[in-house]
């Protein structure tokens, strides 16, 4: 069968690379047009059986061409937006797929929603648009342009039975990503061999994925690392930046100082290594807070957007936290600082505490165990691909 699947960022792009190697391994004849990004692109370059010289599978567009968050980003990029929706609507008529897949990033996939189901094929919506934090409207949509719900936290299900929706819920792919990384499978010793860093402790600093994350948030982590090296017991201690996929050093390097060069450091392509080595995590909120939690690393949460976009998202949205660990069990299992709470004083102090409070260590480390116990166990992906290709073969009778 052939899938379009559209990912547009980098946690989509991570989830939809699992999402195809399930599909591979349920279904090895597949065909697959992807948006996405180098993880689904290596997948593919791994696993398609079918590439001609002149065949259309494989990544039409990457994800770092449009990716934006917040009211006022997604304002300033709409003609670009616009214009990737076109081109979309255009490609999936051309290449006639059997099923079009959409991964998060509501955005623009309940655009591609719309027109997939109009236009006669099967949409099937995998990491349900979190409308149960905001834009319930959207709930509307989900039921008359979307064949197949495929939610990934427990806490959906009660949410959208009450909405009336049809789901599948088979687990959470994240635990699948985690468990199998490499990460998970090296000594300290050996990422620091292999990366070419000092072996001794670190704090690892993940300012996001987007742009514009990265500009707010880098100028408070570098002076969260500043006042860190400053204290005695940190002084030994890098601060690593785990540079986020489809990013270059050039999105970083005005907050890499003569200064601070020589105890911050960034890698690219280390994210998961980075965090499973830390003796302790900032992370901006998304993705990223959660594979903290399932690797296990001591974290807080810095989060901080543009000012308007956080105005209206106060209007807004009805969750009490931020991160995903925290919604999962439904209270403060880390903390979170956001936008004027979010700064090095704060972030230092927290860091601190949970590097020198055994007590506070330990507490944190349960509340991650109670985390990953509700997501389930490995074999999610695979699952979700079985469940979809089984959905695709009883809507084709």
């Amino acid at each position: 069968m052939k899938y379009y699947i559209i990912a547009g960022e980098a946690s989509g792009d991570l989830h939809g690379s699992n999402l195809m190697k399930g599909i591979y391994a349920e279904d090895p004849e597949a065909r697959i047009r992807f948006w996405g990004g180098d993880e689904m692109t290596t997948v593919w370059n791994e696993c398609h059986r079918h590439q001609k010289d002149n065949d259309t599978e494989g990544l039409v567009r990457h994800y770092k061409e449009g990716a934006v968050m917040g009211f006022v980003e997604v304002l300033a990029k709409a003609r670009k937006l616009l214009g990737n929706v076109s081109f979309c609507k255009k490609d999936i008529l051309a290449w006639q797929p059997d099923v079009v897949i959409l991964i998060d990033y509501p955005g623009f996939n309940f655009k591609i929603a719309e027109f997939a189901h109009k236009a006669g094929f099967k949409v099937f919506y995998y990491i349900a648009p979190k409308v149960w934090a905001s834009r319930e409207g959207r709930i509307r949509k989900l039921k008359a342009y979307v064949d197949k719900l495929f939610i990934v936290f427990p806490f959906e299900k009660q949410y959208f039975d009450s909405k009336g929706i049809s789901y599948i819920y088979k687990g959470n792919p994240l635990v699948d990503a985690v468990d199998g990384s490499k990460a998970m499978n090296e000594t300290r010793q050996d990422f620091a061999s292999r990366t070419g860093i000092e072996d001794k402790p670190f704090i690892a600093m993940l300012a996001g994925s987007r742009k514009g994350e990265i500009s707010t948030m880098m100028p408070v982590l570098t002076e969260f690392a500043a006042k860190m090296h400053a204290t005695s017991q940190y002084t030994d201690y890098q601060f690593i930046i785990a540079g986020a996929p489809a990013r270059s050093m050039s999105d970083y390097q005005e907050w890499i100082t003569d200064e601070n060069k020589e105890y911050v450091k960034i890698l690219f392509g280390e994210t998961q290594s980075i965090i499973r080595h830390a003796e302790a995590a900032v992370v901006n909120s998304g993705t990223a807070s959660l594979e903290t939690a399932l690797f296990g690393t001591p974290q807080v949460v810095g989060y901080i957007t543009n000012p308007i976009t956080y105005w209206i998202a106060k209007r807004i949205v009805k969750i009490r936290y931020i991160s995903l660990g925290n919604l999962i069990v439904n209270r403060l299992a880390f903390k979170e600082f956001i936008q004027d709470g979010c700064n090095a004083d704060a972030l230092a102090a927290e860091i601190r505490e949970l590097i020198e409070n055994s007590v506070r260590r330990e507490k944190m480390l349960s509340e991650y165990a109670d985390i990953r116990s509700l997501l389930g166990g490995t074999g999610a992906s695979q699952a979700v691909a079985r469940a979809m290709i089984e959905e695709l073969q009883k809507q084709m009778i």
